[in-house]
């Protein structure tokens, strides 16, 4: 009973009107730039594509379950950017899949890039609120729980992006419109359900400590009506610009543990645990993510400058 109690808890985030996060939440943010901001397509300046894997709070029914893939590449001697999302997002009894077309505008200044994104994609949302178990016999006579829901959404979104060898900052609303996702008027402040508009702040920065050690700390900062702002803080140490170790604190959520490996010039894998900070942790044994970017157009025998963001 504790899980499907935790399945109707997270059901009713969507159903009624609670302002929560409903971007996918990921560790990794740092190698998965481009599902958060549409200003990073061809920052790297070659075409790379990153799949990423995310289970979270295993253990739980229903527990967010997110896919996502993405590749980007420089056009037009790099001043110009183009990059696809792929994406399913899979909560409870809700499932949101789509695909996102980002553009960028890139700016070459004395020590870096100045890069302005737009975004706009379709995405299925389906939702089966009627399969909800609200009693022990299985019954649902809640009104609020009889949609079956599959809908058609589209949106749009923006964001600005700086980065120089050692150093990015970017903000970005990936999410402009406020879709509907259920039934009822925006009037019914009990049962409505919408998207709503989400702010991402990201900034990090590489601090060489000796030849074989370097220190990169970061920050994501999360905005969206009604719900607290969480920020994301990390600290990874590279090893002879091979291996990664770090560690990441989710305010108010999680801590986690961060393995990175450049395998090769092109092939970089990366995982990350995260553990609850709250009282969620009593109901699950955690959440991983697993990570996989490979970079294309390096000419055999070139050194490769290494690339931290």
């Amino acid at each position: 009973m504790k899980r499907y109690f935790i399945l109707i808890f997270i059901a009713s985030l969507l159903v009624g009107k609670a302002n929560a996060q409903q971007e996918a939440m990921y560790s990794q943010y740092m190698f998965n730039t481009l599902a958060i901001n549409p200003a990073y397509a061809g920052s790297r300046n070659v075409t790379s594509a990153t799949a990423l894997y995310r289970s979270q709070w295993v253990g739980i029914d229903g527990a967010p379950e997110t896919l996502t893939f993405t590749i980007d590449a420089p056009l037009n001697n790099k001043k110009v950017g183009l990059g696809l999302q792929v994406f399913s997002d899979k909560i409870g009894v809700t499932q949101n899949t789509g695909a996102l077309a980002s553009y960028a505008y890139r700016i070459r200044m004395e020590t870096g890039t100045l890069s302005f994104g737009l975004q706009a994609g379709y995405s299925q949302f389906r939702g089966a609120f009627s399969t909800v178990p609200l009693n022990s016999s299985g019954v649902n006579n809640d009104l609020e729980f009889q949609d079956l829901i599959h809908k058609g959404l589209l949106n749009i979104g923006t964001g600005v992006y700086y980065n120089s060898d050692r150093f990015y900052v970017g903000l970005s609303a990936p999410q402009l419109l406020n879709n509907q996702l259920n039934g009822f008027s925006a009037s019914n402040e009990v049962a409505y359900a919408g998207q709503r508009l989400h702010l991402f702040l990201a900034s990090g920065y590489v601090f060489p400590l000796s030849q074989d050690f370097d220190l990169k700390p970061s920050v994501l900062v999360k905005g969206v009506k009604g719900a607290p702002i969480q920020a994301d803080l990390n600290a990874n140490l590279w090893i002879k610009q091979t291996f990664s170790i770090g560690v990441q604190y989710r305010t108010n959520a999680d801590i986690a543990a961060m393995f990175e490996v450049q395998a090769s010039p092109q092939l970089r894998l990366g995982y990350s645990y995260d553990r609850s900070t709250t009282k969620l942790v009593q109901f699950n044994s955690g959440s991983h993510e697993i990570m996989l970017r490979y970079e294309f157009g390096f000419e055999r025998g070139r050194t490769i400058s290494p690339r931290y963001f």
